[in-house]
């Protein structure tokens, strides 16, 4: 399963210096610039994960990097994404589990929220990862030279940036996504949250509503109703996680429940309203008027790509709908001297991707690869609690594509670690090619399902069968092991199996 946009080159309607830019790239890798010469071999406009994986693989074949960055260097994850939102995930996480132990004779209590404490302690992380992982990183590359400013392509391979003009052999688009707000009418008049300024916001909300039911709006919810907020949850298609797999949807939403999250599917919005203690959202639910009323309202739809004012069009760049790159499935771009890596493309939008697809940009502008953009074997993870984690198709997908597939569930509480550990929850779905053994997918639900995927992820990237896995040792009392277990099931009853046999 390859995720690839193709664009058709109008080699007719370029320019005499476009064309022969094209006649350079085909098929040959370039000369690192000489020292000499102040140009530079590869502009990178965008300095967040794809735009230094992008820098740091030309600097490692010896060719000149200058990266321009806009905004805050590092980009959405170690800033506004990943990383502030993991760490008050874990904050929170603490305070419910200290009021709930699962254990007789173990006695645990929680005490009192210091919620701006909380979000000093995520800035000072995020302000030393930063550093750490980017700023400082820099030192150690010579040849690439960092700009604090803002890029516009002018056409060609030319690029302004604050008054200056370039003209790079290569460029690499990396500038990333940002958080998308419908035009839900009234939202204008509204003080809403974002899934940045809610991780900004020095109090928690006695009320929230969250409108959206994807990885983030989740994530957003459970963070909230754990820190104190009475949380409703509120999603236009029919179930939460709906590009996930359905079992897994269903299971994950029964543990959101259960910690007090009201969860609407079905939900369309129609207006906004503001009131006296703070908002009311009008919507239909089942062909009837609904209206939910907060002190709060966290808008989490997605993240759309950031290309305005890049001057896209005047460098014959090509876009999408939602204002997406258009790429090949070399992350060529229209301009066969540009290239796009990362959320900026439109999909995939996770960092190790961007990372992944930055690396790969750069291989293929200088050193006159065609390395194909692949990501069939990409672990998708939703960091709720349980966490949702899964990799290839669901059971749809794999029918949908004519295949004869085979699936089975396990539920965790037949996982011996997750009776040790005295939480059951969650479940294990595997797809698998009935002709060919093969695994198509895994789906999980449990406290470490983004661990326990990498297992699934290899054995998809290197095809192996479901037999490989009943054959492969896994450590005992290990959440891992469930994957394991959820092969045996598709030929034994596991529960006429002792510990650890196969």
């Amino acid at each position: 399963m390859r995720s690839t946009n193709k664009v058709e080159l109008d080699i007719e309607g370029m320019s005499c210096e476009d064309c022969a830019l094209h006649d350079e790239e085909q098929g040959q890798s370039l000369t690192p610039g000489t020292e000499g010469n102040d140009s530079t071999d590869l502009m990178v406009i965008g300095a967040g994960s794809a735009g230094f994986a992008a820098a740091i693989r030309a600097a490692e074949l010896g060719f000149r990097v200058t990266m321009v960055e806009a905004g805050t260097i590092g980009g959405t994850c170690v800033n506004v994404g990943c990383v502030p939102s993991k760490t008050l995930i874990r904050s929170v996480e603490q305070v419910h589990r200290a009021g709930s132990s699962p254990f007789r004779g173990v006695s645990t209590r929680t005490e009192r929220l210091d919620w701006k404490e909380v979000i000093n302690q995520k800035d000072e992380l995020v302000a030393r990862l930063r550093g750490s992982k980017y700023t400082d990183v820099l030192s150690a590359y010579p040849q690439i030279t960092y700009l604090a400013g803002r890029a516009r392509l002018v056409g060609g391979n030319n690029v302004e940036v604050d008054g200056r003009t370039y003209q790079p052999r290569r460029i690499i688009l990396t500038t990333g996504a940002s958080p998308w707000v419908p035009p839900i009418p009234g939202l204008e008049g509204v003080d809403y949250l974002t899934s940045t300024t809610a991780m900004e916001t020095t109090e928690v909300p006695g009320t929230l509503i969250v409108v959206g039911a994807n990885a983030v709006g989740l994530e957003m919810a459970q963070l909230f109703v754990r820190a104190g907020s009475d949380v409703t949850l509120v999603e236009l298609e029919e179930r939460i996680a709906p590009n996930e797999d359905e079992e897994a949807s269903s299971s994950l939403r029964t543990y959101l429940e259960a910690e007090g999250i009201r969860v609407e599917t079905g939900f369309r919005t129609e207006r906004v309203e503001k009131t006296k203690i703070g908002v009311v959202l009008h919507g239909t639910q089942q062909k009837r008027s609904v209206l939910i009323e907060a002190e709060r309202l966290l808008v989490a739809t997605g993240r759309r790509p950031n290309t305005e004012g890049l001057g896209l069009e005047p460098a014959g760049i090509q876009t999408g709908p939602k204002g997406e790159v258009l790429v090949d499935e070399n992350l060529k771009t229209s301009n066969p001297s540009v290239y796009a890596a990362g959320d900026v493309t439109g999909r995939d939008m996770f960092v190790y991707v961007a990372a992944y697809a930055g690396a790969l940009a750069s291989d293929n502008a200088l050193d006159g690869k065609h390395r194909v953009y692949d990501t069939a074997h990409i672990p998708r993870v939703i960091f709720t609690d349980p966490q949702m984690a899964a990799a290839g198709l669901t059971e749809e997908q794999a029918r949908s594509s004519g295949r004869e597939v085979r699936v089975t569930v396990l539920p965790m509480d037949q996982v011996s670690q997750a009776l040790a550990a005295r939480d059951m929850r969650g479940m294990v779905k595997l797809v698998a090619d009935r002709e060919t053994d093969r695994l198509l997918g895994a789906h999980i639900v449990a406290p470490p399902a983004g661990e326990m995927i990498q297992v699934a992820v290899m054995a998809l990237r290197f095809g192996l069968k479901i037999q490989d896995l009943r054959d492969t040792m896994f450590p005992y009392l290990t959440g891992v092991e469930a994957i394991k277990l959820a092969a045996l099931t598709f030929e034994k009853d596991i529960a006429k199996l002792s510990c650890c046999a196969g």
